[in-house]
């Protein structure tokens, strides 16, 4: 008896400090400073969830059938009723996703799932926002790693 066995596809890597605290610089000088000034507060910059309630959420996807997880980028929006310090800040939501071949190449589709409203994406999203529920200087908000000085020209400076 021959028994297939699963291809794994890693496609992420471990990374260091230097790495993650150059990509949150160049974030925050790239994108943060410009949409914490059109929102007119500061945007989010980072995203929690605890290893508890991912480990559920992967462990529903697999039940599911899904063999990866795509990040989408997202924003509340401003008139966010369930956490209202979250409206209009950019978030992260994990979507199931399963690997599908086709004629055409390999594509990792987002995961369906019937609910008792319907059918309905697999997603997991609120987690908590850094800012506005940072938990301050030192405490793993959002000025542990990554520190920028953000020049705003005549309406003064931020560190971020």
């Amino acid at each position: 008896m021959v028994e297939a066995q699963k291809k794994s596809v890693k496609v992420g890597k471990l990374v260091n400090t230097a790495h993650v605290d150059t990509a949150i610089k160049n974030y925050k000088r790239e994108r943060w400073a410009q949409n914490s000034e059109r929102l007119g507060k500061e945007d989010s910059l980072s995203v929690w969830y605890s290893v508890e309630e991912l480990q559920q959420f992967l462990e529903m996807a697999k039940d599911h059938g899904a063999d990866g997880i795509r990040m989408y980028f997202g924003a509340y929006s401003e008139d966010y009723a369930d956490q209202p310090l979250f409206a209009g800040r950019q978030t992260v939501m994990l979507v199931a996703t399963k690997e599908k071949e086709t004629a055409d190449g390999t594509y990792n589709k987002d995961v369906y799932i019937n609910t008792d409203n319907g059918t309905s994406i697999l997603a997991y999203n609120a987690g908590r926002l850094c800012p506005p529920l940072c938990s301050g200087f030192g405490g793993g908000g959002y000025d542990e790693i990554g520190i920028t000085i953000v020049d705003k020209g005549d309406k003064g400076m931020v560190v971020a």
